[in-house]
């Protein structure tokens, strides 16, 4: 008897380990192989580009089928070279960057508009007694090379100033940094809403031991009517090549899909999503990317369109303060397709807001350092 139970006990492991095996083939098989592709960020981990990560962090983009590889950026990488050079499927990079590479030859289009509106200033100290634009000329005035100055550029010469002129105005590459500016070595800088301006508050004043705050500066922001010279910023691109083959037209649809999923998160769950980016590796703190997130925010929502669609008004804005002052030589045509931000925004809707329309930013205090 005890024979004959121990080798009915074998024949049922035996049989339950062919069936567990079994059904462990039959889940692999069952698994969908998912897609790789990579974007290309324009610049280091920070909450610039927290929707992106927290696609990954929560699964929106394996929910969607795809293996996301997200590439950071930094001074030497340009998104467009990026994505043209086959190294990227998709990019971020401003729209005024994207036209004038367009018109170098470069065959990319916009895909979709994330950033609503722009967060470009340029910072000069309240007792310089720069108070506009117009009194910039003959000053020294810093800004990022490489595909981040077409903003203040515009502003400059909309004010009669020729920044390829050193006799007009001395433009100084800026570090990415506030050092020059802080050391008044400059005077004026470059500095977004979400990152540089922030680093300046987060600076103690070496006369009164204190941070800095908004009363110790100008800030004249490109979208604001005494600049006027605002344009779109951070939109995802691709390649034309891409763009045209049929077998990719999914893939893109569920890319930009679980990405506005992604912002939408960091819309509502805005510490959560700060905790994302800094588990990515971070170079500045926790408070500093806190405030980068809420005001990353405030240039995502609210958007009447719908995440990453805007209206045709705002991208011939850009097109047309582009051609005015000097950045393209003519208006780009086929530049900007939004047909598949609004399929993946029908997908979306009904589910999630997709609008914003509440959106309310949070009161961030700043931290010395950024800690």
């Amino acid at each position: 008897m005890k024979r004959r139970t121990l080798l009915a006990l074998g024949a049922i492991i035996v049989v339950g380990a062919a069936a567990t095996a079994a059904l462990g083939m039959s889940r692999a098989q069952a698994a969908p192989k998912l897609t790789k592709v990579t974007l290309q960020l324009k610049w280091v981990t920070q909450s610039q580009f927290a929707g992106y990560y927290a696609a990954v962090a929560k699964g929106y983009y394996k929910n969607a089928g795809l293996d996301v590889t997200l590439k950071v950026g930094g001074p030497d990488i340009t998104p467009e070279q990026t994505v043209l050079g086959g190294q990227a499927q998709f990019g971020l990079d401003w729209l005024p960057n994207l036209f004038a590479t367009r018109e170098k030859g470069g065959k990319i289009v916009s895909i979709a508009q994330v950033f609503a509106r722009s967060g470009m200033t340029e910072l000069t100290w309240k007792d310089s007694r720069i108070t506009s634009i117009a009194k910039m000329r003959g000053k020294k005035v810093g800004v990022w090379c490489c595909g981040n100055q077409p903003e203040l550029f515009a502003a400059l010469n909309k004010n009669g100033i020729n920044p390829a002129k050193s006799s007009q105005v001395r433009i100084v590459n800026q570090p990415f940094d506030m050092n020059l500016f802080l050391q008044r070595k400059i005077d004026a800088a470059a500095a977004m809403t979400y990152n540089e301006l922030a680093q300046v508050l987060e600076t103690k004043n070496p006369k009164t031991g204190k941070l800095y705050t908004l009363n110790d500066l100008n800030v004249f922001k490109m979208a604001s009517p005494q600049v006027g010279t605002g344009m779109l910023e951070d939109n995802i691109f691709t390649t034309e090549k891409y763009l045209n083959d049929p077998a990719n037209k999914t893939t893109i649809v569920n890319f930009l899909k679980a990405s506005f999923q992604g912002w939408i998160f960091c819309r509502d769950h805005v510490a959560d999503c700060t905790s994302i980016v800094l588990k990515n590796g971070t170079a500045l703190g926790h408070g500093h990317q806190l405030w980068q997130m809420n005001e990353i925010n405030k240039l995502v929502w609210p958007n009447t369109s719908g995440i990453g669609h805007v209206p045709p008004k705002a991208v011939n804005s850009t097109a047309l303060i582009a051609k005015t002052y000097g950045v393209i030589k003519k208006l780009p045509k086929g530049a900007v397709t939004y047909q598949y931000t609004d399929q993946a925004l029908n997908q979306l809707k009904g589910s999630t807001d997709i609008y914003g329309t509440k959106f309310k930013p949070i009161s961030v205090k700043v931290t010395p350092g950024g800690k």
